[in-house]
């Protein structure tokens, strides 16, 4: 979802006029596609420097991990960094082609100002994908051998995002109706369920332990089951938490930063080597996210030169829920997903269908005065801007992006003062 409408066959362009020269229709085609502005490289430094600090701090100087294990989290990095300024230059590129294609919305929360009028590219997230995935598989050659235990579930974990992109560019084309988008994730999750080799049990909390009579439980195909359910989870959860540039991208680097300096702050606390890879393999596939996501947003943030599309929403669902279940912290990656979370409760009711539920449930924008003010409709955005009044679509965002780091930082607080007693 985003806050966009999509092109009528109205304003689909008729057909080229046979009387005129091709080089003249060309030139004319291309200075439409053109138009798309520069990206915004001042603020996705200033982003990325807040978001990659910390993480490569306590990677490289605060704690003492195995050299050998750096060496494939810096060259992972180093590969995700070609991967962003790939997907910078390859943005403009598919956005020509979609063009061609009439594949461009208008922004809906800019509606009767010049740049509501405007031709804005749709489902750019398939660059992000496409080179997210060729960064993962270059990377199996700097790190795994044939023979190695984590091979077949890096493939499988791969394979289930694929899938992932495939799906929602569909979506995007065919614009499925959101009761398929729920189960499209079930089916995309299939080559890591079966691939799924790991434990499948839970640790008891210990408060419980007396009242169960255990400390450690089997959970067998349930298990696999929730596996399952939390993918369909992640992915739905950032494609309705949206409607506002920059949001679906902002959500997810926040949610990718905390899983890096989780990872390094698990493996840098534990001794046990294979802890280590559980917790490396999620940050293999975390930093080609974060990386190809920042590429993205110098495009999509505030004002939007392109729009994501479900299938970077999807995508960038599946990839954190892969990197939660295969690192073993669903638990963890749960409480950082807790604005999603709260704002699929405040859905529940429209996606139910209790209460009526619209085709865009997006804020009301003023051109007046340049304002969105809440509706009814039970979004996290809506019932943000009835709480505090109107605001500007940038600050809003920025509010929001904020509200989400504050639940990843309180997840962070919460597992230190549970250190011990919970678990």
């Amino acid at each position: 979802m985003a806050a966009r409408r999509r092109a009528s066959s109205a304003s689909i362009p008729s057909k080229p006029d046979p009387s005129k020269p091709k080089s003249e229709q060309k030139t004319t085609s291309d200075n439409d596609v053109f138009n798309l502005s520069p990206p915004k490289l001042g603020s996705i430094l200033v982003i990325s420097t807040l978001l990659c600090s910390l993480h490569l701090y306590l990677l490289c100087f605060h704690y003492n991990v195995d050299t050998e294990l750096k060496r494939s989290i810096l060259i992972n990095a180093a590969l995700s960094l070609v991967g962003f300024f790939v997907t910078l230059k390859m943005i403009p590129v598919a956005a020509r082609y979609v063009l061609r294609r009439n594949m461009f919305g208008f922004d809906i929360n800019k509606r009767g100002t010049p740049q509501g009028e405007v031709k804005v590219p749709e489902s750019l997230g398939i660059v992000v994908g496409v080179v997210f995935l060729i960064v993962a598989i270059i990377f199996q050659y700097f790190n795994f051998t044939q023979d190695s235990n984590w091979l077949v579930e890096y493939n499988a974990a791969l394979a289930s995002i694929c899938f992932m992109i495939l799906l929602g560019f569909v979506d995007d084309v065919l614009d499925v109706p959101w009761r398929v988008k729920l189960v499209l994730p079930s089916f995309a999750t299939l080559p890591l369920l079966m691939a799924y080799a790991g434990h499948t049990t839970i640790v008891i909390p210990k408060p419980l332990v007396g009242y169960v009579g255990l400390e450690v439980l089997d959970l067998g195909r349930i298990y696999k089951l929730y596996m399952g359910l939390l993918a369909v989870f992640c992915t739905n959860s950032i494609n309705i938490h949206a409607g506002l540039n920059g949001l679906e991208i902002g959500q997810t680097v926040v949610t990718a930063a905390a899983i890096l300096i989780h990872n390094v702050m698990q493996i840098g606390s534990s001794t046990d080597p294979e802890y280590h890879q559980a917790h490396a393999f999620s940050i293999y596939l975390t930093q080609p996210l974060m990386a190809t996501s920042l590429a993205l947003l110098a495009f999509n943030w505030y004002p939007s030169s392109v729009f994501v599309g479900d299938t970077y929403t999807v995508f960038a669902g599946m990839t954190m829920a892969v990197v939660g279940i295969l690192g073993h912290f669903s638990e963890t990656l749960l409480i950082f997903f807790l604005p999603q979370v709260l704002n699929f409760l405040l859905s529940l009711p429209q996606l139910a269908g209790i209460v009526k539920c619209p085709r865009h449930r997006l804020p009301r924008f003023d051109p007046a005065t340049g304002l969105l003010t809440g509706t009814k409709d039970g979004t996290l955005v809506n019932v943000y801007l009835r709480l505090f009044g109107p605001k500007s679509e940038k600050s809003l965002c920025i509010h929001l992006l904020v509200f989400q780091a504050l639940a990843c930082a309180f997840c962070f607080a919460l597992r230190h003062f549970l250190a011990g007693w919970y678990k």
